[in-house]
């Protein structure tokens, strides 16, 4: 009997030490993250839309984020509240100090102002429209002309006509590739598309050899900054290839 009760007050004795020494250890750890992983630097990437700060305020949104674990354990199972133009993003742990955010925002290919509801409708690649916004984006341009319907987020355009949207994706990805953007492309009702670069009209014409008049136009452009007037591309084909400037000032 006096055997078996000194054997049940070592068993509890290293129960009550194993408890012990897991609250110490424990206590030890919450120490470390209280006062270690405290929030001091926060580094973005991938933004051009937003300033870093605007980001790091975006994300940094209750009263634990001081906490750098916290902030890196709670985006790996919270989405952040949705923010115009960004469509995800994705934080690390540098140090326990320092954050990592690394953003992507949507990737925007032109912009179709509707007046009836005052708002730009942005879209993308796919000619899905990916923003409704009344914020016009320096480096977007807007297309006018178009026979526009209703507009619905995260929908195609709806625009009429078999081919226009198809061609109206391959001429702003083509301009985007070769970096022309241009301030102002316009869709006529005869099928031809006409270029605004501040005071210089470009006439695209039909949409045929547009991949060819998008590089004949990457040469030329570049020479005429500075004038006023009317570049010609709209009859240009392999076989007739000149090219006119006609100006206007």
């Amino acid at each position: 009997m006096v055997r078996e009760k000194r054997r049940r007050r070592k068993r509890l004795k290293a129960i009550g030490m194993a408890l012990l020494m897991f609250l110490l250890f424990l206590a030890i750890a919450i120490l470390v993250v209280v006062k270690v992983f405290t929030v001091e630097k926060v580094k973005v990437s991938g933004n051009e839309h937003y300033p870093d700060e605007t980001m790091a305020d975006w994300l940094l949104d209750d009263e634990y984020c001081w906490n750098s674990l916290y902030v890196y354990f709670k985006y790996k199972f919270v989405e952040p509240a949705e923010m115009p133009f960004v469509d995800s993003m994705e934080v690390s742990l540098e140090s326990p100090h320092t954050l990592s955010i690394q953003v992507y925002e949507k990737a925007l290919l032109g912009r179709v102002y509707i007046e009836a509801l005052g708002q730009n409708a942005y879209f993308d690649k796919d000619g899905f429209v990916v923003e409704l916004s009344s914020e016009v984006i320096e480096g977007i341009p807007v297309v006018s002309g178009l026979d526009v319907e209703k507009i619905v987020l995260y929908e195609k355009l709806p625009i009429k006509g078999k081919s226009v949207l198809k061609n109206l994706l391959s001429l702003t990805q083509m301009l985007k590739k070769y970096e022309l953007v241009p301030d102002n492309i316009k869709y006529g009702e005869d099928g031809n598309y006409t270029l605004q670069y501040g005071e210089i009209r470009v006439l695209i014409g039909p949409a045929k050899n547009l991949n060819e008049k998008v590089v004949r136009l990457s040469h030329v452009l570049p020479g005429l900054e500075g004038q006023k007037g009317t570049l010609h591309l709209e009859s240009w084909t392999e076989n007739t290839t000149d090219i006119t400037f006609e100006k206007t000032g």
